[in-house]
Order: C-alpha cells, then structure tokens, then sequence
C-alpha cells in the first residue's frame, strides 16, 4: 500500500477554503449529435428552472440568496480550476466580497456594489500580502481580482434587475433571451454547423450556429419585450446585445477551462458541469440587460 494512501482526506472547511486541484470527471454518456446525455440535462435544467421560478414567486428574497449561492459555488469551481496551475486564490476574502456585493446589490443599489468590489480588491489584496509568501503571488492577486469581478460583480446585476423592476417577468425575459442564443446556437450548429468561430477555444461553436442563436435572440426579444410594454425594437436591441454578450462570456469561460485543462468546471449539475458552465453566457449579459431595460421600461 503506498504512503500517499494514508493520507487524510482534507476536511470541508479546507476544501471549500482551500480547493484542490480540479480533477477532469468521466461525462455521462452522450445520447446525441449534441455531445451531452440529453435526459440528464433536461432532468438537471427542468430542477433549476423550477428553483429559480420557486424562489422569485414565493419570496424574492430567497431569489437574492439563490443568486448568492450561485455565485458563491462559481468562485469555488474557479478556485479548484485555477489551482490546477498553481494559482491559489483568496478564497475567505472573495466569498465575503460576493456576500457583501449581493446585500448591497438588494439594499442599497449599484454605486453601493461598485464600493463593495473595491473593498473586495482591497481585501484580496491585502490577504496575499499578509499571507506566507509564494512565487505566484502576483499571479494569485490577479487572478482573485479576476474572480471578484467575472462572478459576483456580474452576478450582482441580476439583483438589481429584480430590486430595481420588481417583476420575474423582467428576469424570465433576461433569462430568456440568454437561454434561447445556447438553444439556437445548438439548434443550427448540429444541422448546419460547417464553420468554426473559435476552434481553439470551442470547437463545437460554429458561425452557423452563432446565425441561430442570433435569430433566436432577436425572436425572443422582439416577443419578451413586447409583452413586458415596451416597442419591439427594444427587442431587436436586446436579442443583438444578448447573443453577442453570451456568446462573448462563453468564449471566455472555454478559455479559462483550456488554459487550465479542464473540460468543465466541476460534475456539479450532471449533463451540464459545473454551474459556470451554465451561467458563464446570463453573468456577462446581465450587466447589458440591467442598462437596456432601465432605458426601454422607464
């Protein structure tokens, strides 16, 4: 038996303080052109949709925590994936920063969250500094600051969204749109995908697919927006932004998990991955969202 054997399995706290190295899981097998075992997605999407339409019905405070939590397991996945590379983030620091961000998000609104995140940076930084040094410590700084920014700070505009307009039917519509460039994007891509756009990062993502989801967007937007009161335009504005914003916040979670060598963030949502690997595409559009509905609802 070899000694490594008999080490001790890291307690939770040391896992969820200090995440190891992300290990690559076997997928489930995929049942399909689509690369994924489709009756575990759709199980796995039909339970989130159901908890985030629960928790916007019932009491929208609970929606808030849920966002909260969400955004709290993002930073952990970054955390595991990013050690893989001997990038150590400050995990204390961030996870009170995205606390503090989505209270002020709720509470107080955007210049708060603005305030929250530079003393999020402060606190990360000063972290790293006290902390044992370590050759990567730049390295850990930029890469912290990185995560404060990509995953509560973006998330915090889904709860402005909600803070500012009071209506799930403006997050349904947000969510929508983000939801339908994938469905389009997969739609067209496994039928007519021909092209690459960037097959160093994702070499299933095509221009054809990319088409798709921009109908897709436009479509749903045009419908989402009218029915919420505003002029279809504002529809067109918002499928464009959209498709181009997800698109965009994809690409970028692809290059994370290639720099690292990872093939998703974590087993977490069987089908799926992990959850940056559901809400890369809604946190780099949320922002665009919160400045379109503020001008076309008011």
């Amino acid at each position: 038996m070899s000694a490594s054997s008999h080490q001790p399995r890291p307690s939770v706290f040391s896992r969820v303080f200090s995440p190891e190295p992300r290990e690559n899981t076997q997928p489930l097998a995929p049942t399909g052109r689509a690369g994924r075992n489709l009756p575990a997605a759709i199980s796995s999407a039909v339970v989130l949709i159901a908890l985030l339409v629960a928790s916007l019905l019932v009491v929208q405070g609970i929606f808030v925590a849920f966002v909260c939590c969400i955004a709290l397991l993002g930073l952990w996945e970054l955390g595991g994936a990013f050690a893989r590379v001997g990038t150590r983030l400050a995990m204390a620091p961030l996870y009170l920063g995205a606390i503090g961000m989505m209270v002020c998000a709720w509470f107080l609104g955007p210049e708060a969250v603005t305030m929250a995140l530079y003393l999020t940076v402060f606190a990360v930084v000063a972290w790293r500094l006290v902390d044992a040094p370590t050759p990567s410590r730049i390295t850990d700084i930029i890469a912290s600051v990185f995560s404060a920014v990509y995953v509560p700070f973006l998330a915090c505009f889904v709860v402005l969204l909600l803070r500012d307009f009071r209506s799930p039917a403006v997050i349904g519509v947000y969510v929508l749109i983000t939801a339908f460039n994938d469905i389009g994007g997969w739609l067209a891509g496994i039928m007519f995908g021909k092209h690459p756009m960037a097959p160093r990062l994702s070499p299933k993502k095509s221009w054809e697919g990319f088409i798709g989801s921009l109908l897709f967007c436009i479509l749903t937007g045009i419908g989402g927006f009218m029915l919420l009161g505003a002029t279809w335009w504002w529809g067109v504005i918002a499928g464009v932004c959209g498709c181009v914003c997800a698109t965009i916040g994809d690409l970028t979670e692809s290059l994370i998990k290639r720099e690292v060598g990872l093939k998703d963030m974590s087993g977490l949502i069987p089908g799926h991955g992990g959850v940056l690997d559901r809400i890369d595409s809604l946190l780099m559009t949320a922002p665009v969202f919160y400045v379109i509905f503020i001008f076309a609802l008011r």
